[in-house]
């Protein structure tokens, strides 16, 4: 459930509530359940279990919703009006010394702004927000922190309708006695050699607890009795408790003190674990790299990976560096990405997984890996793919046959399934395929990734190796809809090399974060097209059944208009292969390896299963003909027109369908309009969960924003991805690694 964003608050407080005991919500009082146990119970806490944790006797948890956190605002704010929340609280005996107070919001409708002190007594020592969170550290002096008055106000900008029933509020409040706790933890720290740094009520973590015992004591020096309590405190060995030990702190209790899970981690989870210093991003590539070593071409034989990238580790110590001296650039700062090998990249091959251009080294990066690299993401990794991307089952005479990593005697879909198994296996974070009738959604599907198929110009087709340019289209493949949401933010744009991206112009929201929505599903209308549906049917109902729990209306469709006429029409691809590729390779210059598809079917290294497709389509003479242009204009205008009926006489939000079943992937490359793939549960075989399925969402054009809010809303009310057994966590962690990684191709053909 980690991946929750606006409910998180609550499961992480009943957890903390378990460990350290919870008051009773309408008189929480340090003397009920926290008054600290006398000391000969104290001297037992260092026996505890190494498997336990240890409870912190000056640790109160208030959940949010309790009386003694008040938070008062306005009931409503008008859209793009800013408004405040203050906070204060009641109801809790002792001397309050250090809060944390974690803010939940609907990031679909309020804004963080930022939080600042409003009583005397309180200083903020730091505060960080994700998607629907919000962390601020304070510490306050006196007894004023229970009063009931106001003690930090926090400002939000209203995205829509909003106010204070948009907010949670709850807090962890540190106390600060002056009498047993001190004395008994002066001698714990005495006999006790593996205290984490800074810990300083002896639970073998840092908690507001701690800052509580350590804010009294500001200014001190190791002259000063007090000094054994505090100096595991003092974090620059300067012997003084001053500002830098006081905020260091400060920052490690903001984050949770969780260690970092690399397994499933997601992009905010990554930069929170960042900026609390848990992990780095040559870290964090260092443990991708050990995975793909051990699981690609060894274990379970993946093979979805051609080529790691030689210099990932040297970018990522750079990025570290860089965060260092001015933070990060962005969400994607330090993220290791997998792309699809049809993506020009400097430094790397662009193969489309053919042995005939494995010697295809670009002078530059397509558009979308230049927006990537700008963002401060790494690429770590090219991914095998369909050979030119003709297929769905992901086999080249470079890479072999990829796996589907949830059952290894199938493949995982395609084209884009190099990346699909790379990411299902945690070989990274987020990942790049391209889509031409349903290569990022089918591989999405087989999975249980999340895939956006964008409106064809929303997303720049620049230096990409093509196979039908009037359908092509790359988009961001991830394991959560936010995710993918982060990186739709970083692709989408305006490209000069690319016309088609100036029809975006004005179509592109601020972010598409603010979609992620999990009550998107509240007063929705969508349209299921049964016929397009057809399998996996008890699955598919309990979808649909779940989406009507959530507050959908599901107006059931048998089939569209037209539908048998639309489906009926060829890829064109097979007509317009030739024409682009030979484009393509026109655009490389002096560097390209070959000059025409003639040339590489001359040369003969191709995968020979498909060779026939491809002298098939270099037969092709020319586009200049009516029929190509009929096909072209009338497929896409009735496709376009039919479904834009569809969803204003319906009054629809989305169309629905399962993401595999029949030629239903269709309907989105001869309309351009934008389709999210989703997982919908598996497909069982025998004991075990079986392969994934995916649900898919089909939105008007441009509407990228609306089918990204469905999909997570019913994303987070199902979490129905789980990491495939065929690749579990490594029993020991990669030490770090120093200097350039070989370049070398990981895969090899089969």
């Amino acid at each position: 459930m980690k991946r929750m964003v606006w409910k998180s608050f609550m499961m992480k407080v009943w957890i903390s509530a378990m460990l350290v005991g919870t008051l009773p919500a309408a008189a929480l009082s340090a003397s009920a359940e926290t008054t600290t146990p006398p000391p000969a119970q104290q001297s037992d806490l260092p026996d505890t279990p190494d498997t336990a944790e240890a409870a912190a006797p000056n640790v109160v948890i208030v959940p949010a919703g309790s009386e003694s956190v008040l938070v008062t605002g306005p009931a409503t704010t008008k859209q793009g009006a800013t408004f405040h929340a203050d906070v204060a609280l009641s109801g809790v005996t002792g001397k309050v010394a250090a809060q944390k107070y974690i803010v939940s919001f609907n990031p679909a409708k309020t804004e963080w702004v930022g939080a600042e002190a409003v009583h005397a007594s309180v200083s903020i020592i730091d505060q960080q927000a994700a998607l629907g969170e919000a962390t601020i550290v304070a510490t306050s002096t006196g007894e004023t922190a229970v009063t009931g008055e106001t003690l930090i106000r926090l400002t939000f900008k209203a995205k829509a309708a909003s106010g204070i029933q948009d907010i949670q509020v709850g807090a962890e409040l540190g106390l600060a006695d002056n009498g047993a706790i001190q004395e008994v933890r002066q001698g714990l720290l005495s006999v006790r050699s593996n205290l984490v740094s800074g810990d300083l009520n002896g639970n073998d973590r840092l908690d507001i607890g701690d800052l509580a015992i350590l804010a009294p004591y500001y200014g001190i020096d190791s002259s000063h009795e007090a000094w054994p309590l505090v100096a595991n405190a003092d974090f620059n060995q300067n012997g003084t408790i001053d500002l830098t030990d006081l905020g260091t702190l400060g920052r490690k209790v903001l984050y949770d003190d969780a260690p970092f899970e690399l397994m499933e981690a997601t992009v905010t989870e990554i930069q929170s674990a960042m900026n609390a210093g848990k992990v780095t991003a040559v870290e964090l590539v260092t443990a991708y790299l050990a995975r793909i070593e051990a699981y690609d071409q060894q274990g379970p034989e993946l093979k979805s990976i051609i080529t790691v990238n030689p210099k990932a580790l040297e970018e990522a110590a750079a990025l570290d560096e860089e965060r260092t001296a001015q933070g990060p650039r962005g969400p994607l700062h330090g993220i290791p990405v997998i792309v699809k090998d049809n993506f020009n990249t400097i430094g790397m091959p662009t193969t489309a997984g053919c042995i005939c251009l494995k010697d295809n080294y670009t002078p530059t990066d397509a558009f979308m890996i230049t927006k990537l690299k700008e963002a401060g993401a790494i690429i770590l990794a090219k991914s095998n793919l369909h050979e030119f991307a003709f297929g769905t089952s992901t086999i080249s005479s470079l890479g072999g046959q990829t796996k589907n990593p949830y059952v290894l005697s199938t493949h995982p879909g395609g084209s884009s399934g190099g990346t699909g198994a790379a990411l299902a296996a945690n070989f990274g974070v987020i990942g790049l395929g391209t889509d031409t009738g349903g290569s990022i959604r089918i591989p999405s599907s087989r999975n249980a990734l999340v895939g956006i198929r964008p409106t064809i110009g929303l997303t720049s087709r620049e230096g990409i190796i093509p196979l039908a340019l009037s359908q092509d289209v790359g988009g961001p493949m991830t394991r959560t809809v936010a995710d993918a949401a982060i990186m739709l933010d970083v692709l989408a744009g305006y490209d000069p090399n690319d016309t088609a991206t100036s029809m975006a112009t004005g179509h592109i929201p601020a972010s598409y974060t603010d979609y992620l929505d999990v009550d998107g599903l509240s007063g929705a209308r969508i349209g299921f097209v049964r016929s397009l549906s057809t399998g996996n049917d008890p699955a598919v109902e309990a979808a649909l059944a779940k989406m009507r729990e959530l507050g959908a209306e599901i107006i059931e469709i048998a089939s569209l208009p037209n539908q048998t006429q639309i489906l009926a029409y060829n890829s064109l691809s097979g007509t317009e292969f030739k024409f682009d590729l030979n484009n393509y390779l026109a655009s490389l210059g002096d560097a390209a390896p070959y000059k025409t598809l003639s040339d590489i079917l001359a040369n003969g290294e191709v995968l020979q299963s498909q060779r026939s497709s491809m002298v098939t389509r270099n037969n092709v003479e020319t586009l200049e003909t009516l029929g190509y242009y009929r096909d072209l204009w009338q497929r896409t205008k009735l496709t376009q027109q039919t479904l834009n009926k569809v969803f204003t006489e319906n009054k629809l939000d989305a169309l629905l369908y399962a993401s595999t079943s029949g030629s239903a992937n269709r309907l989105s490359p001869y309309s351009g309009f934008p389709a999210i793939s989703f997982p919908g549960g598996y497909i069982s075989s025998g004991n075990s969960a079986g392969l994934p399925f995916g649900l898919e969402f089909l939105g008007r054009e441009y509407d990228e924003g609306t089918i990204i809010k469905l999909a997570f809303a019913y994303e987070q009310a199902t979490m129905h991805r789980i990491a495939p057994a065929s690749t579990p966590v490594l029993p020991e962690p990669s030490e770090p690694q120093t200097g350039e990684s070989e370049e070398v191709p990981l895969a090899a053909a089969s």
